[in-house]
């Protein structure tokens, strides 16, 4: 039996304002369960394809499409293709797109747009030459303004539910991602019974509330990996009882372990 092809990754912080992180990755067997992030995922697959759910809606990624996954919104992924797929992906916080637009991402998330394409791919190339940031912000602005007109001649009318109770709950969450929240205590607060919680949520998002919050404390993983922090440092800032506890969820959310993923990191700012 032929072993298993191990994942390629490559992730950095550049400095470039408003991009969150850059991250390479070539994936051949490794499927993202259902996660969320707090910035735009702008994604373009250059080898292989990928098989995704977005707000339980089934999308792929043809070579000619740039995807864009939306922040707070669950989604997963998988390889559509026998030998898995290459990607390249800028994660951009709200000065490049607001969230006003959220809505109407989540309607059409993969834009078959050749020149967004190439744009795109043009920012990946600046950034991976040190020396080139003007050029790479420079080329980003673009795929900005680009993104913006596709997704405003959708706006109008646009808007994905988000019942107030649900709503509630994410803020709670949001607002304590390091600390945690019990459910008995999230539920005093917004006088609703635990069950009717879970199930609230669950209608709205797509995903449970522990999912969530542990996908936002591996979101804020990320970053301390990319300020060089040690991943045990990283699991006590971040909610996680201890490193062991870390390194299980970020292996399963993001293929590749803590301290692989840190040591991937190149000319981080």
């Amino acid at each position: 039996m032929a072993a298993a092809v191990q994942p390629e990754v490559s992730a950095w912080r550049p400095r470039i304002p408003g991009v969150v992180e850059v991250f390479h990755a070539h994936f051949t067997e490794y499927a993202y369960p259902m996660h969320v992030h707090d910035a735009w995922t702008l994604l373009i697959v250059d080898d292989g394809a990928v098989r995704y759910d977005l707000d339980r809606h089934e999308h792929g990624t043809p070579h000619d499409t740039v995807s864009l996954l939306p922040p707070h919104i669950p989604h997963n992924g998988s390889p559509a293709t026998p030998h898995g797929f290459r990607k390249r992906v800028l994660y951009l916080d709200g000065s490049h797109l607001g969230d006003e637009l959220i809505g109407p991402a989540v309607d059409g998330p993969d834009l078959r747009d050749p020149v967004l394409r190439q744009r795109v791919g043009q920012v990946h190339a600046a950034l991976g030459r040190p020396g080139d940031e003007l050029e790479a912000e420079s080329r980003l602005v673009l795929v900005g303004e680009r993104l913006r007109d596709h997704l405003r001649r959708r706006e109008s009318g646009t808007g994905r539910p988000d019942p107030a109770l649900a709503r509630s709950l994410r803020e709670l969450l949001d607002a304590q991602v390091t600390e945690g929240l019990a459910l008995a205590d999230a539920a005093r607060l917004l006088h609703a019974h635990p069950a009717h919680l879970v199930r609230a949520f669950s209608a709205a998002y797509g995903i449970a509330p522990h999912q969530y919050l542990t996908s936002r404390r591996v979101g804020r993983a990320r970053r301390l990996l990319l300020d060089g922090l040690a991943p045990g440092e990283v699991a006590a800032a971040t909610g996680f009882c201890d490193q062991a506890h870390l390194t299980r969820h970020f292996k399963k959310l993001v293929g590749v372990t803590p301290g692989r993923y840190r040591n991937s990191a190149r000319w981080a700012s």
